[in-house]
């Protein structure tokens, strides 16, 4: 069993509850503060040692392309100018990786994009990476989930605790003993279960690491949830044995997750990173403070 090496970041979606911004600027090039989300995510699987990188992308994505390009003219200008503060910026995002970008022709869903990057994997395992989850750096996750799958074989998918509330936004999972209770094998996923469905309150966040023989399943899955074809129910046919590539084991996350999927979530996420600043954050705490008292 090969270990893990290449990373799949499906980067097609139109982005349409963050419209107008999104009308001419892909969603994942959106600032998290000064950083667009999307490097956030590739600097993710970097530190975990994954440094080829598929972005599976769409019409009007070309600046996820020229993110991770080198700016020779930008370069040129700011080491002329001195400003090694702003050069190291702007180089941080050229050398994160080897990244490689295919499109999605149409918009089709989750497991579809998955299997656009089919060609590309091989028959290697790989991680997938969802941009609209932004993981702190400070709480690993994906290099568990890689030794969870050295150790099984398989796929792993990432957990989140949620109320049950909020369970029927996300894929949930039906867990069993594993070996450990933040470790589980996944018996069964539901997409989206209606109220009061849920088999636990184990919600799958988007970290995925998948063994080869998805993309066998996936050409036969059929549209599930909103006429898309779901890498959930594709998992779902691992997890019970009904095809090969299982088994599927879970890994419970317990620590800071940045939702960037929706406009109140995003600015959640992007007040939290600056109060966190080293050169940001005592100002804008203060200031923080000041309006909540004042205004609020």
């Amino acid at each position: 069993m090969s270990r893990v090496r290449k990373a799949v970041i499906p980067a097609a979606g139109l982005g349409t509850r963050f419209l107008p911004a999104t009308k001419a600027t892909p969603k994942e090039m959106l600032p998290v503060v000064d950083t667009p989300a999307i490097q956030y995510v590739v600097e993710e699987a970097a530190g975990a040692g994954l440094d080829d990188v598929l972005m599976i992308t769409g019409r009007n994505k070309r600046a996820l392309e020229d993110h991770f390009d080198r700016n020779h003219e930008l370069v040129t200008a700011l080491r002329r100018k001195g400003d090694e503060r702003r050069l190291a910026a702007v180089t941080a995002s050229d050398d994160l990786a080897t990244v490689h970008y295919v499109r999605q022709g149409d918009p089709l869903g989750l497991g579809h994009a998955v299997l656009c990057a089919a060609d590309h994997v091989g028959d290697e395992p790989f991680a997938v990476l969802l941009g609209d989850d932004l993981i702190d750096p400070r709480d690993p996750l994906l290099g568990t989930m890689l030794d969870v799958q050295e150790r099984h074989g398989g796929c792993v998918v990432a957990l989140m605790e949620v109320s049950d509330e909020d369970i029927g936004r996300y894929g949930c999972a039906s867990p069993a003993p594993g070996d450990s209770p933040d470790v589980p094998r996944i018996t069964g996923l539901v997409e989206k279960p209606a109220p009061g469905t849920a088999p636990s309150n184990l919600a799958v966040i988007g970290r995925y690491v998948l063994s080869p023989e998805i993309f066998d399943v996936l050409r036969t899955t059929p549209a599930g949830k909103g006429g898309e074809i779901q890498l959930t129910d594709a998992l779902r046919a691992l997890a019970s044995g009904a095809a090969p590539g299982g088994p599927v084991h879970g890994v419970v996350f317990r620590g800071r997750r940045y939702d960037t999927g929706d406009r109140g979530a995003y600015l959640r996420a992007v007040v939290r990173l600056a109060c966190e600043r080293e050169d940001l954050g005592p100002d804008f705490r203060d200031w923080l403070r000041k309006y909540v008292a004042n205004e609020l």
